[in-house]
């Protein structure tokens, strides 16, 4: 896929100025290398902890970027957004560390603690619907009555730059990557994450990951254009709209060079491990770039250099 798109709607230099704009409301999170470990690989692996961000996941980076782009005025009557969890707690931070309220539209399959986490943030919490997509158009509903400032969550230009500036990080943290590998849901950190490495290391390769029963951007990219799911099928509800936006798209013909598929069990297994053998506690979605290597729905050739992001905090890896 890679070259296939040469206009560009977000760049390197959005993505630096996004870095300097959040610097203070957001962590530089560490890597950790996989060696030595239960699972045994013949290439090198290195993962970026954003469970360990602010908020609990990468959101916090975008959405704090795009709150300080909004003018006073609009950002007095609020924040509004749809989320199945991490998006909405990005937001929730954001706005409690501007002062202002935050509503957080939010699916049916969004898991109870996270619903609790945004209410400790302030937020105040609404069901909508069975997907993120139902949700999504009960805020956007909100954002028009009430005059409330919407942050949609992979589809904005500044949201995108935000999660960009993880690749800033890794960039000196590991520049000798081969292969880099992320998880996608509606593309937002995918795009940011892929543009930005591409233009300070060009031969790296993006490998994205979605789950078998939510290959949104799989199919899109496959028809060359934007396709909308007929339904919905994965546990990983961070990982599950049914339909991406042209931006996200676009940015992914031209910085993605494959997507591969997941099940629910390989990123149950993979948030296990993740557990057993680094103490991390991750959400499915968070384990799905591990899930890709240990199921071998990509892999690298012997020797090579791999970076993968860890994207959420959660519990679906801890076993009682």
């Amino acid at each position: 896929m890679s070259g296939s798109v040469t206009t560009e709607v977000v760049t390197i230099d959005d993505v630096r100025a996004a870095a300097k704009r959040i610097a203070g409301a957001v962590r530089r999170t560490p890597v950790l290398r996989a060696a030595p470990a239960r699972d045994r690989f013949d290439f090198d692996l290195t993962m970026k902890l954003e469970c360990l961000q602010a908020s609990g996941s990468f959101k916090a980076r975008g959405a704090s970027n795009k709150t300080a782009l909004l003018p006073a005025a609009e950002k007095a009557r609020g924040l509004v957004t749809a989320s199945g969890g991490n998006h909405g707690l990005g937001v929730a931070y954001a706005a409690a560390n501007a002062g202002v309220p935050a509503t957080i539209f939010l699916p049916s399959s969004t898991p109870a603690s996270k619903v609790e986490k945004l209410k400790a943030w302030g937020a105040d919490t609404r069901i909508v619907g069975q997907v993120w997509d139902e949700a999504n158009a009960a805020a956007l509903d909100f954002a028009r009555d009430k005059g409330a400032a919407y942050l949609h969550p992979f589809a904005d230009a500044a949201v995108i730059a935000g999660q960009g500036t993880i690749a800033l990080e890794l960039a000196e943290q590991a520049p000798e990557l081969d292969h880099l590998i992320v998880a996608i849901g509606g593309g937002g950190l995918i795009s940011g994450v892929a543009m930005a490495a591409r233009a300070l290391n060009p031969r790296l390769e993006v490998i994205g990951v979605e789950p078998v029963g939510a290959p949104t951007l799989h199919e899109s990219c496959k028809a060359g254009r934007l396709v909308t799911l007929d339904r919905i099928a994965t546990r990983a509800g961070t990982l599950a709209p049914k339909r991406s936006e042209q931006i996200n798209l676009d940015l992914i013909r031209a910085h993605v060079a494959e997507i591969v598929l997941v099940d629910d069990d390989d990123m149950q297994q993979a948030a296990e491990a993740l557990w057993f053998d680094f103490g991390l506690a991750v959400e499915l979605s968070a384990a799905a770039a591990y899930a890709a290597l240990r199921a071998g729905a990509f892999k690298p050739p012997p020797g090579a250099k791999v970076g993968i992001l860890v994207c959420g905090a959660g519990t679906d890896g801890i076993k009682a």
